[in-house]
């Protein structure tokens, strides 16, 4: 095989949709590992006052926060429409 022939064959093997999906499985991988694994990924310690706490509702009632539950429903949600009855009813 000469020169001129495996420089014109390489560009061929690479528009092959196998080696296209390898490339692109290649470069994901790579882009994952870079992204869970790099350096800004590490656990953040916190000081001891913010760790103290576990929730947000113990976090506001430590600095003097009232925490109320929400209303149970918005008082303009329609009603819940009226559904018709069974054609078939299944009897056992």
């Amino acid at each position: 095989m000469t020169n001129a022939s495996l420089a014109h064959s390489i560009p061929n093997a690479l528009r092959h949709p196998g080696v296209i999906a390898l490339i692109v499985a290649g470069v994901t991988i790579a882009a994952m590992l870079i992204v869970d694994h790099g350096p800004w990924s590490r656990a953040k310690t916190q000081p001891a006052h913010v760790a103290m706490f576990a929730t947000t509702g113990e976090a506001a009632r430590a600095a003097g926060a009232m925490v109320l539950p929400t209303d149970p429903k918005s008082p303009i949600e329609p009603q819940r429409p009226k559904t018709s009855p069974t054609v078939n009813p299944v009897t056992p």
